[in-house]
């Protein structure tokens, strides 16, 4: 049978949560991604200082984010109540600027609690975790619906890179998909900005991940 490149996840156990957060301390590949969307949100006139986060985890981007962008408010948003004391201990520092909303992205209506107007949503190695493109669609027209004229949306997330023959989860899927269901729900200038710790062989659930940009 073959291997399938994915990862089981049990986010909702403290202990498990705790484990993967010290494991995946961003690598110097990750830190260019965050830093690549960061670059995005300097250089796009937001319409709104409101930044929300779908899948906070850790706070790893939250934190370099709000340390590089001193003028804007921040929502976290994760189904995990242990993911979420992680990100607040995490972003102490930052308790005036960031409030965090426990939701499930598919099942509630994450879209509806958030504190608008939003200027920008952004989201890292989360969505592949819904289960595939119809999830990641239902998230993707959330986004639409939230974000204003001159929104931003940005994810970094894992992929199925093209030239691989291996199989791989449903939720990671192409880019290629993934702009055309971006394109599809009314977004524009809808682009890849750059492919991370790309493996084509032998890869782990950690490699592949790409930075997708759409506007409104």
């Amino acid at each position: 049978m073959a291997r399938m490149i994915g990862a089981q996840h049990e986010f909702h156990d403290a202990q498990y949560a705790r484990n993967w957060a010290a494991k995946f301390d961003p690598t110097p590949e990750r830190l260019k991604l965050f830093d690549m969307m960061i670059a995005q949100l300097k250089s796009h006139p937001l319409s709104a200082p409101h930044v929300v986060e779908l899948g906070i985890g850790p706070g790893y981007l939250a934190s370099r984010l709000l340390d590089a962008l001193p003028r804007v408010t921040y929502e976290g948003i994760d189904f995990s109540e242990p993911m979420l004391e992680l990100a607040a201990l995490r972003l102490q520092k930052f308790s005036g600027r960031i409030r965090f909303t426990q939701a499930n992205l598919i099942a509630d209506k994450w879209e509806q609690v958030m504190r608008p107007p939003v200027g920008a949503v952004v989201s890292t190695w989360a969505l592949h975790d819904l289960g595939g493109e119809v999830s990641t669609e239902r998230v993707y027209r959330g986004c639409r619906a939230v974000l204003p004229s001159g929104g931003i949306f940005l994810n970094g997330d894992f992929i199925r890179p093209d030239g691989t023959e291996l199989e791989f989860e449903p939720g990671r899927f192409s880019v290629e998909r993934h702009v055309d269901l971006l394109s599809r729900l009314g977004f524009h200038a809808v682009e890849c900005l750059g492919v991370f710790d790309i493996e084509l062989t032998n890869p782990t659930p950690a490699q592949n991940y790409a930075c997708l940009k759409a506007l409104t």
